[in-house]
Parts: structure tokens; C-alpha cells; sequence
């Protein structure tokens, strides 16, 4: 390892204004599952490594009337069994269950998984099926960013200088609700997804589909969502031939490559598979009117 600066503050303005200080030659380290490995391969060389680990009040999930709030910092473990989050956004915790190992998820934080950036990233299909905004805070203060506009390409995102991610907000979800995350790698698990993809739909008390989002991810420069997959959606009451036309939507959607561990032809035929598979998957947690 090569010799870096170590800053290791004790409050979130101490952090930002040390991340501000040393612009693009600092990082921040969260559980350092990815930076560390980095490091170490000499991927990447920050000349200043800034420890938030420590700073109070950056994790931990709580439920106010039916929202939910998940601290940046929050173990992926956490989520993975968070009661909380299991009752109200079961595919999060799902997601969280193919991150990495145990030993991992008992290091890795969600606001390091996202701001990663990897286009195969385990949490950000399901918080973009969900809706979820971040809140980020820096030298300019505080603001809201969509998660769908939060990525910019593989390891990069909005995040300013001196910016950081300290809470993941999701709305309240509908009673006739459902979400699903699926995923496909070569191995079950320690692994990254060959395709992932999370999908959520809303039901009125007839059955129409009152708000639908598909999200796709490891198949573009970053996570996506498949809109005129949901478009077809909208509007109508879930049969075979409408959740076909929106698979063959999210499939259009995709711009997979090929590389060393896949081809482009295979990852958009799982697209196909996996979009059928989810969008089944949470008509049925819809119609029962669970919250999954």
C-alpha cells in the first residue's frame, strides 16, 4: 500500500469540509469493501482517505407513517434483517441478501454500495423501483436527488467535491402493493450480477395498475429504468399478452455488451426471463396485499 493522508473526523461538518479541502485527490471511506481492494490493486490512488465511519447519526432505518429512512452508513447486514424493512420494503432486504458474503455485509454500508457507482450494484435496482431519493449534504448545504439521477456512469455520480451521502428515503408504498428483486449471476453468491432486475407495481381496488417502475441493472452504464416497460403497464389490469409486451419493452431497453463474463445476447435474454419472472412475482404480493 502506498503511503496516503488519513483524516478520521468526528462530525459530518469536520468530513465535508476535509473531502472539500482535497477535492478530487480524497475519497471517503464507509466499510471500504470496495476501496480498500482498490487501493491495494492499485486501482485507484487518493492522496487523502477520509474516514466517516465514526461520525454519529449516519446510520440506522426507521418507519414515520409509512415512510422510511435508512442512514448512508447503514451495514448492508443491517438491512438484510432490519424487521422494519422486511415489513415495508422486502425486495431492499433481498437485495441486500446477494451482496457479497456475511462477512462482507457486516462491513459494506448502503451509501458505499450506491456511491460505487458499478453498474451491477446490488441495492440501486430495487431503490429505483422504489422511488427512493438521497439526501446529500456538502459544502453548499444540503439537497435531494432522485436516485434515477443520481448515477452518471460506471463509478461516477453527482456527488460534488466535498459532497456526501447521509440518508436513503423512501416514500410510504401503497396497501394493494408489490416489489421483487431478482438477480443472476454464475454463482450464487459472492459474485457480481450478470443481470439484475426489481420491479414494482400498484394496484387499485378493481386490479388496474395504478404505477408500475421496472429497473434494470449490469445491462448500461448504469442502473436503469425501463419507462416504456412501465408506460405498457399503466392503466390496465395485469393478463398474459400485457406483461409480454412490457418484457419485450424492458428487453428494448437494455444496451448490454459483451465482456469476459457474458455476452450481450445472454444478458438480454435474462432480461426477458427475469422481468417475466418479477413482474409475476409482485402482481402476486399486489394482489395479496402485502407490501413486497
Amino acid at each position: 500500500m502506498y503511503p496516503f493522508e488519513y483524516i478520521e473526523p468526528s462530525t459530518l461538518p469536520e468530513a465535508v469540509a476535509a473531502l472539500a479541502e482535497h477535492g478530487p485527490d480524497a475519497v471517503a471511506l464507509a466499510g471500504g469493501t470496495d476501496l480498500l481492494v482498490m487501493m491495494r490493486a492499485d486501482t485507484i490512488r487518493p492522496k487523502v482517505v477520509v474516514n466517516i465511519k465514526r461520525i454519529p447519526g449516519l446510520s440506522g432505518i426507521a418507519a414515520t407513517n409509512g415512510d422510511v429512512r435508512v442512514g448512508a452508513l447503514t451495514l448492508v447486514r443491517d438491512i438484510e434483517k432490519s424487521p422494519v424493512l422486511r415489513a415495508r420494503a422486502p425486495a431492499l432486504s433481498e437485495a441486500a441478501r446477494w451482496l457479497g458474503s456475511v462477512q462482507i455485509r457486516h462491513l459494506a454500508t448502503i451509501g458505499g454500495n450506491l456511491c460505487r457507482a458499478a453498474p451491477s450494484a446490488e441495492m440501486a435496482p430495487t431503490l429505483l423501483a422504489l422511488g427512493a431519493r438521497l439526501h446529500l449534504v456538502g459544502v453548499q448545504g444540503q439537497r435531494v436527488v432522485p436516485v434515477e439521477d443520481f448515477f452518471l456512469g460506471p463509478g461516477r455520480t453527482v456527488l460534488q467535491p466535498g459532497e456526501i451521502l447521509v440518508e436513503i428515503s423512501l416514500d410510504g408504498l401503497a396497501p394493494r402493493s408489490g416489489s421483487t428483486y431478482l438477480r443472476h449471476s454464475i454463482r450464487p453468491l459472492m459474485d457480481l450480477a450478470l443481470v439484475n432486475v426489481a420491479a414494482y407495481l400498484a394496484l387499485d381496488a378493481a386490479g388496474t395498475i395504478t404505477e408500475a417502475r421496472i429497473a434494470l441493472g449490469a445491462v448500461a452504464p448504469t442502473p436503469i429504468r425501463a419507462r416504456a416497460a412501465e408506460a405498457e403497464l399503466c392503466g390496465h389490469t395485469a393478463d398474459p399478452a400485457l406483461f409480454e409486451r412490457a418484457t419485450e419493452a424492458a428487453v428494448a431497453a437494455a444496451r448490454p455488451i459483451s465482456d469476459v463474463r457474458s455476452t450481450a445476447v445472454y444478458r438480454s435474454r435474462m432480461v426477458r426471463l427475469l422481468t417475466q419472472r418479477a413482474l409475476a412475482q409482485t402482481l402476486a404480493a399486489a394482489q395479496n396485499g402485502h407490501v413486497q
